[in-house]
């Protein structure tokens, strides 16, 4: 539910950061600056003079205001697939980014930190510094540390059955990008048979060839794929940062298990 809760919240900041870039388009060009000293001809503020900030802010309006007219030439029904799924698909990336950052720990400080506890005050001090790291490598040493009074075997077997969990948690969501990914040029590839239809309708209703005809629908197809591509080309960026970094984790978890059967067979063996 929590997780529900967040993308809906990182969802609600892109759909109302867009209705305030619309609004301030709409009510025109205004660029208000602090501490600007006026002279006769020219306004200089840091050595930025008011034509190159002016410059900026009308080639920022005018991108903007390009990108609407595409949006809206492309044709709004497709175009708004389009942008829905480059929403969720951001939104559902920058969730995982956020857990799996949150889930990288400094697994050899945590190593050390054990092997401390365990000299000191035994298995159940060592289950307390599991307690209080975050992320899944100290979940499943803790399950290995639950069972180390059972034999190093049964510890071994925990930590990998319990690694797995852990890794397909490390892998939600991910399916759901792939399908946004996969799913954003598909509508692209819709709105491009839509626009060629649309185009050889007129060209029937006509009864002759005219470029004028068939160039409307043929700029809406190449507006919707253009879309549909870069939508799924950015969210792969995103997918394949996240996949790396889940690998990263893994590869950490499996390495540092290794390490928690040295120090408990080290332990026991004292």
């Amino acid at each position: 539910m929590k997780k529900l809760f967040a993308l809906a919240a990182i969802l609600g900041m892109f759909v109302f950061g867009l209705n305030q870039q619309v609004l301030a388009q709409n009510e025109g060009d205004t660029v208000i600056t602090d501490d600007v000293t006026i002279t006769d001809d020219v306004t200089v503020t840091d050595d930025v003079t008011t034509d190159d900030v002016t410059e900026a802010t009308e080639d920022e309006g005018q991108f903007h205001r390009k990108i609407k007219e595409k949006f809206i030439e492309g044709g709004p029904f497709f175009m708004s697939f389009v942008l829905i799924a480059l929403i969720l698909g951001l939104a559902l990336s920058i969730e995982r980014i956020i857990y799996l950052n949150l889930a990288d720990v400094n697994t050899e400080k945590l190593l050390v930190n054990i092997e401390e506890a365990l000299e000191t005050g035994g298995v159940e001090s060592a289950k307390e510094v599991c307690r209080n790291t975050r992320g899944p490598v100290a979940s499943i040493f803790y399950q290995g540390l639950s069972r180390a009074d059972q034999g190093i075997d049964v510890v071994e077997k925990s930590v990998i059955s319990y690694g797995s969990v852990q890794m397909g948690l490390l892998e939600k969501g991910l399916t759901w990008i792939s399908l946004f990914i996969s799913i954003a040029p598909m509508l692209g590839f819709m709105g491009t048979v839509i626009g060629m239809i649309h185009a050889f309708d007129n060209i029937q209703a006509a009864g002759d060839v005219n470029a004028g005809l068939v160039a409307g629908g043929i700029k809406v197809a190449l507006i919707t794929t253009v879309s549909g591509l870069v939508v799924a080309m950015i969210l792969q960026i995103f997918y394949n940062y996240i996949v790396s970094k889940v690998d990263s984790i893994v590869n950490e978890m499996e390495d540092t298990s290794i390490s928690l059967i040295d120090i408990l067979v080290k332990y026991q063996n004292k």
